[in-house]
């Protein structure tokens, strides 16, 4: 229950278009920024999910999630620039921050408020050095997402400071529950000039493998995007790229059932952590990621990852992999079947129970 990918196989219809574009020799490279054809089908389906009109000339297609990320760190950082970001977070957020010569400004996220934004210690943790904010809902690795009123508020602070960047980590919108609405950036004109949009296909429609994401930027930066695309990885795969195209104009009935199953999946673990001596899970409402609290144990984040594993034979992730705050927490994906989650929880439970966890076995 540690890795973070869908235990699902990408559609038969999607595998079916990246066969047939290779069959029918579409075999060469593509424009820097991605074919035409699918960056209008990402502008499309922006439209139809975040209500805002987007030119195909501000998306940048790239390979997997990490390189929008990776280009808008490095291209808003540097000596003397500060950007902020969630702690626990995405731990690629922190590295490249680091890589890049920035400081990193953590948004500490904390189980007391649900793994939301303090928006009175945000606004403080802002200065003139402040160059990018990375926002990431629903949340890897807590899970938790952002209402509409929550949003709203966040924009107001955003408009005070018009000359920080925000990149908004939006690769779990299509994953929420209990009838949660996704609320994206994209949807503020007042902000749109200033917003990085990161989102792809490797979780909605079960494609991690097949590395393909992409990024919506301001018309200025598009195009240096491109340029970084160009000077590194030359093009994303061609064969991916249709395959993408056929994941957003085809039927999304898999996306449902996946989600839904999820839903299942979601209730059973929370429950059943619940259950269990020294852990304390809140009622994420978004990913495939809960982050339960372990304090109660005694336990370090570190030290109860190797319980698991190496007493128990059960992977998940150690709190501290996604930041300093992440300690005194680990991460369960729920990415694994009913009968696996049933099976690692109860084993779980056994050994606290019956062992302790600071037997010295």
């Amino acid at each position: 229950m540690g890795i973070g990918q869908p235990d699902f196989k990408t559609p038969d219809h999607i595998v079916d278009s990246a066969v047939s574009a290779l069959k029918n020799g579409e075999h060469g490279y593509t424009q820097g920024k991605g074919m035409l054809k699918l960056r209008e089908a990402v502008a499309s389906d922006i439209y139809n999910r975040r209500k805002a009109k987007i030119s195909p000339e501000n998306i940048v297609i790239v390979p997997g999630g990490k390189v929008t990320m990776w280009h808008a760190i490095l291209m808003f950082g540097g000596k003397g620039k500060e950007i902020i970001y969630p702690n626990p977070g995405f731990p690629i957020y922190e590295s490249v921050i680091n890589y890049s010569g920035s400081k990193a400004i953590p948004i500490k996220l904390d189980i007391s408020n649900n793994f939301k934004i303090d928006f009175n210690k945000f606004e403080s943790s802002i200065t003139e050095n402040t160059s990018l904010i990375i926002i990431n809902f629903p949340s890897n690795p807590t899970g938790g997402v952002i209402l509409k009123k929550e949003m709203d508020k966040l924009v107001s602070i955003l408009e005070k400071y018009p000359y920080i960047k925000i990149l908004s980590d939006e690769i779990y919108s299509r994953i929420l529950y209990d009838n949660t609405e996704f609320i994206s950036l994209l949807e503020y004109p007042q902000i749109q000039d200033r917003v990085i949009i990161l989102d792809g296909w490797s979780k909605t429609y079960a494609m991690t493998g097949w590395r393909i994401g992409y990024g919506v930027w301001p018309t200025e930066f598009a195009k240096i995007a491109e340029q970084l695309n160009i000077n590194s990885f030359s093009c994303t795969n061609t064969a991916t790229q249709f395959a993408a195209i056929s994941a957003l104009q085809g039927p999304q009935g898999s996306v449902d059932q996946m989600v839904s199953e999820f839903d299942k999946r979601r209730k059973i673990m929370i429950n059943l952590l619940n259950s269990i001596k020294g852990f304390e899970c809140s009622n994420s409402k978004g990913a495939f990621y809960l982050f339960p609290s372990i304090k109660k144990t005694g336990l370090k984040s570190d030290d109860l990852e190797n319980i698991l594993l190496n007493k128990i034979g059960i992977a998940a992730v150690s709190g501290n992999s996604f930041g300093k705050f992440g300690e005194g927490y680990i991460r369960f994906s729920y990415a694994n079947s009913e009968e696996n989650i049933r099976l690692a929880l109860q084993k779980i439970k056994e050994y606290s129970e019956k062992i302790g966890w600071h037997a010295k076995t």
